[in-house]
């Protein structure tokens, strides 16, 4: 039978973790876990996001700044937040959030960022300690993070013998993703648009990572039978059946026809996407923990 792996109820148990281990923290070193989000325009999604980031820090327990900026701010104005934020003892924890106005580079605001609180993992230096390996002193994007707690909880935290493929090589998804895997011990193969016969290399996969960008790409012959599918594609998709000019979200597998042949697989929406939050969340709580020569917390 196939397992429907509930990111919601995940993401609601490491929540309730940070909540836990944020109440131990304060009670043990007096700090309060702090995050800034940055937000720069007027775009109404992104607006939603930043504003949800911001409720579930509180939720938390955690000191939340939010600084709302309009969309004619200049890089100029924007690093100096950025540097206040970088020098302010009570923030821990730094997101902007992207994509930014045009007139920005968003390169170097990223990297503008300290390391010690880019807990979207962006900056080159926490790129650089995951891909040698450094997972513990690593920020990991939060996506590939939380899918990473998905596999583990299906398959162990030692993958050795499994086979993973990754579909999508972006710095944000697919890259961090496979450097998780190989750490995990799995062998990793990343494919993309431009690989060649795709669907034969996806059929060796014991743990199928879609993370491409195009909706429903990945059908049941693209599936081992018996694999874990992550499903990571958030696409939107017309939906005539819910009325005229109505759409739907999908991911970049064809969830009915995997559920047939996977063992496990995520659901979208409700799949990896209500893990990102949280563990931007953890990823603070780990911050803030290091600042204090706290243990890491474990999720």
């Amino acid at each position: 039978m196939t397992t429907v792996i509930d990111g919601k109820a995940l993401a609601e148990e490491i929540i309730t973790s940070v909540k836990h281990q944020t109440d131990k923290l304060k009670a043990a070193t007096g700090i309060t876990p702090g995050i800034a989000v940055i937000i720069v325009g007027e775009d109404p999604a992104s607006q939603v996001y930043v504003n949800s980031k911001s409720k579930k820090a509180l939720e938390c327990g955690f000191h939340s700044v939010q600084h709302n900026l309009p969309e004619q701010t200049d890089e100029a104005e924007l690093l100096a937040l950025l540097d206040n934020l970088n020098n302010d003892p009570e923030i821990h924890g730094i997101l902007v959030q992207l994509p930014l106005p045009k007139h920005i580079d968003e390169g170097r605001v990223i990297q503008t960022i300290s390391p010690d609180k880019d807990v979207d993992g962006f900056h080159f230096i926490n790129v650089g300690k995951l891909g040698t390996g450094e997972t513990e002193s690593a920020f990991v994007p939060c996506t590939p993070a939380g899918a990473m707690i998905m596999i583990e909880r299906q398959c162990g935290k030692d993958l050795s013998g499994l086979n993973a493929v990754v579909v999508g090589r972006s710095n944000i998804v697919g890259k961090p993703m496979f450097n998780l895997l190989l750490a995990a011990n799995a062998t990793v193969t990343v494919a993309h648009s431009r690989t060649k016969n795709l669907p034969e290399l996806a059929r060796n996969a014991d743990i199928l990572v879609a993370a491409v960008g195009r909706p429903q790409m990945i059908n049941a012959d693209w599936i081992k039978p018996g694999a874990v599918v992550i499903d990571v594609g958030i696409n939107r998709i017309p939906a005539p059946e819910k009325g005229e000019n109505k759409t739907k979200l999908v991911g970049d597998v064809d969830y009915e026809q995997a559920f047939e042949v996977a063992s496990a697989i995520t659901p979208v929406p409700g799949g990896v996407g209500p893990m990102t939050i949280a563990m931007l969340m953890a990823n603070t709580l780990t911050s803030a923990a290091r600042i204090a020569g706290a243990p890491k917390p474990q999720f």
